[in-house]
């Protein structure tokens, strides 16, 4: 972008490894702004999806142990609401008969043996009561039937079923004057008063979810209504299709507005109680290999360094898990222009070295870089940079681009990139590496001007700017 940069050498003040220094008048045209390095807990709040379920703890069924025939249905559609309780069918069953029956003979045995004076006799007859008991108790016959059952010494012939608990009825297997077996599921009920929520969130979210976090949620056909729930459970595995993760949420339902398969819009709001290192998600320049950011040092000085990011949160914040410390601080806009300019600098670094590397080789040899040129058959080539440039061509190279009276010589240009100028025919364009055509002759009298930072851009034009970083040019030594 052209900016005026101050090279820091080894040793002076400021030069740290991987520092840079840029003019303070410049800093403030960059926009560079800065905040500190916090310690703080993080928070996020995770958005999907969720389908509403039963509660698999609240769901009951009604069986019949006993075979028989159903002669009375209180309960007769599903959706009905029953409580607790409340009848559902009366079963006629000659099982039950003969049961009853069997209880009233041992009842009857057992008053007249127990005082016996055989020990055997009286305990024969306490068993067989106490089994001919149990046998109506494991029937679900309820204890205060069984005692009205001794006082009454009157057989019933059907046996009443119940609700288990308050629900609706969600699945009916029962009719009127049906026969049905031992075993034969005859209603299903749910209790909605609690119902479940399954969602998904992503893999990157699943450090964030935790049990008991709170969620909430909200339901197109209620609009501006908010139910208040929590995280129950975490799946221990990845749905293999989607590589979600399920997690299910819990949530009271008094009113039973939240209805089994609707859809909603959940919220898991979750905070992470320990303090950690946090700076603006938008200082950090991600490369890719590596995620840098740049720490203000004193009046003008930069120090890019590398760190290792964690969690993302809320409010643009992300965790430093190495690499910051507490109350540094950190540029959050303008570090891409800090980043450009301390590559700028690097080059003009490397540049530098072999400019000395060049000077301390001519004059180990007793001639200096005028005499070089001026010698016609020895050939040196200068040292190659980093990004590939061609410093100082030999003067056999040279000697190819003049004219043989030396009255003129020749510019040369890319025919893709016209920006760019060179008097070596041989320098191929830094954009795109196309080989340079024939642009105009120039007298050899022209004054040249070239670039400080890319020697290889020459060009007869002084208010010419360099087409690679676009620094000004100066003149080049004839």
């Amino acid at each position: 972008m052209g900016m005026d940069l101050i090279p820091v050498y080894e040793g002076e003040e400021g030069g740290g490894t991987g520092n840079i220094l840029i003019d303070p008048a410049t800093v403030q045209n960059m926009g560079i702004k800065t905040t500190l390095v916090q310690k703080r807990s993080l928070s996020r709040t995770i958005r999907t999806v969720g389908v509403v379920k039963y509660n698999e703890k609240n769901l009951y069924s009604v069986n019949a142990k006993i075979s028989g025939w159903i002669e009375t249905l209180y309960a007769d559609f599903e959706g009905q609401g029953v409580r607790k309780g409340q009848p559902l069918l009366e079963i006629y069953s000659p099982e039950l008969v003969s049961a009853q029956e069997e209880y009233l003979l041992s009842l009857k045995n057992f008053q007249q043996l127990k005082e016996s004076p055989m020990a055997d006799i009286r305990k024969n007859a306490s068993t067989l009561l106490t089994a001919s008991r149990n046998r109506l108790l494991n029937w679900d016959i309820p204890q205060q039937a069984i005692d009205d059952l001794e006082k009454r010494e009157k057989i019933t012939k059907t046996m009443t079923l119940v609700a288990p608990a308050n629900g609706v009825i969600t699945q009916m297997n029962a009719r009127e004057g049906a026969f049905v077996k031992a075993g034969t599921d005859l209603y299903h009920i749910a209790d909605l008063s609690n119902i479940w929520v399954e969602v998904s969130v992503y893999e990157y979210e699943i450090p964030w979810v935790k049990l008991n976090s709170p969620a909430q949620m909200e339901l197109s056909y209620l609009p501006g209504k908010t139910f208040s729930g929590k995280v129950a459970f975490i799946y221990p595995f990845l749905d293999q299709k989607t590589r979600n993760l399920k997690v299910r949420l819990e949530f009271p339902n008094p009113n039973l507005e939240l209805k089994p398969d609707m859809y909603a819009n959940v919220y898991i709001k979750t905070t992470n109680a320990k303090e950690v290192v946090v700076i603006p998600a938008e200082a950090v320049i991600r490369t890719g290999e590596r995620n840098l950011v740049f720490i203000k040092r004193e009046q003008g000085k930069f120090e890019p360094r590398e760190v290792k990011l964690g969690r993302e949160g809320e409010n643009g914040l992300i965790e430093v898990v190495s690499g910051l410390f507490e109350s540094e601080e950190v540029v959050t806009s303008g570090q891409f222009l800090l980043d450009s300019e301390s590559k700028a600098q690097e080059a003009i670094k490397k540049m530098l070295e072999v400019k000395n590397q060049d000077q301390s080789s001519h004059k180990q040899d007793g001639k200096s870089l005028n005499d070089m040129d001026n010698m016609s058959h020895e050939t040196e080539q200068a040292p190659v940079s980093k990004i590939g440039v061609q410093k100082q061509a030999s003067k056999k190279e040279t000697a190819k681009h003049l004219d043989h009276n030396h009255d003129s010589f020749t510019l040369y240009t890319c025919p893709m990139h016209p920006d760019f100028v060179s008097d070596n025919p041989d320098q191929p364009c830094p954009e795109c590496g196309m080989k340079l055509e024939k642009k105009k002759d120039i007298s050899a009298n022209t004054q040249l001007y070239t670039c400080p930072m890319h020697p290889e851009f020459v060009t007869d034009d002084p208010d010419a700017r360099c087409s690679i970083c676009e620094m000004k040019l100066v003149k080049k030594e004839k």
